[in-house]
């Protein structure tokens, strides 16, 4: 499937902005399934610094400072995308045992599982605990395959957990998550890459897109959709695999990835330092629309 993303974000400060540093991630990064076909981002007021790198974990970064006053700041990033198809694996029985992934992981220094072992520690956003490990331990029973231990949590997160968006913000820790069982995607993808932390693997945060659909018989809005969220776990000899709890679904070519990282704080989409304009208002608006095969 191909796509067309469009994600605008856009600022206004009731006091001038005299100076502005800033980071964008909303360009979908090149991967198995994935191909980039082109991408845009148009930034008003101009820049004056504008320069792009990749992050320590392959994700593509744009740069830049703006150094005239403004009340108003919007980063419009364009993309197509095409999706091809993922093997799904269906037989989730089948596979090493969660601890002996556990032990590998920790024991043997092959490149690949050196490389995923960073994403076994704890990050910013996700510390591992008791708590978690408890909530944890009814998925993951002795002598289980990894796959479908992950494969039980993701559908217990899902089948546990409210989507709340007004319950959580940035601040808001994974215990009280867990004690009220409500949050959004980004708190059920920490939720479950602490749980997996919990008992010694490596999972990582996945950003990116979704494509959603309107109900029967009404019009997709325009900008309705929002930046998605979920995670991955390493697999020895497969590779990293992703789950995504919000939907209970093992991401398809619906799904769109822009970063990922250890957390949230790895892969935010925009993220700056600005110098003036103390208070403000912020409007998100994203569209993921379908141009077919």
């Amino acid at each position: 499937m191909r796509y067309r993303v469009t994600h605008t974000t856009t600022y206004r400060y009731q006091q001038p902005v005299g100076l502005s540093y800033n980071e964008v991630r909303m360009q979908p990064r090149p991967c198995p399934n994935q191909q980039l076909l082109s991408s845009q981002l148009k930034i008003t007021p101009l820049p004056c610094d504008y320069r792009t790198r990749t992050d320590f974990f392959g994700n593509q970064v744009a740069w830049f400072s703006i150094r005239e006053p403004h009340r108003e700041f919007v980063v419009t990033a364009s993309s197509e995308v095409q999706i091809f198809p993922q093997p799904v694996q269906l037989d989730f029985s089948h596979g090493m045992s969660w601890e002996l992934v556990k032990e590998a992981l920790w024991n043997d220094r092959s490149e690949p599982l050196l490389e995923a072992r960073q994403f076994a520690l704890d990050s910013p956003f996700i510390a591992a605990d008791a708590e978690l490990a408890a909530y944890a331990q009814t998925s993951f029973t002795p002598g289980k395959a990894l796959i479908e231990a992950i494969h039980d949590l993701m559908q217990r997160i899902h089948r546990d957990f409210t989507f709340d968006p007004e319950f959580t913000n940035l601040a808001t820790p994974l215990t009280t998550v867990l004690e009220h069982r409500r949050g959004v995607c980004q708190d059920f993808a920490h939720l479950a890459i602490g749980c997996i932390r919990s008992q010694g693997l490596a999972a990582r945060y996945v950003s990116g897109y979704i494509e959603t659909l309107p109900p029967p018989g009404k019009k997709k809005l325009v900008g309705a959709d929002a930046s998605h969220a979920w995670f991955s776990v390493y697999l020895p000899d497969l590779g990293w695999m992703d789950f995504d709890p919000t939907n209970n679904q093992l991401p398809g070519d619906r799904h769109i990835i822009v970063a990922w990282g250890r957390d949230y704080s790895d892969v935010t989409p925009l993220k700056g330092v600005i110098f003036g304009g103390q208070n403000h208002e912020l409007k998100v608006a994203v569209e993921v629309e379908n141009l077919g095969a």
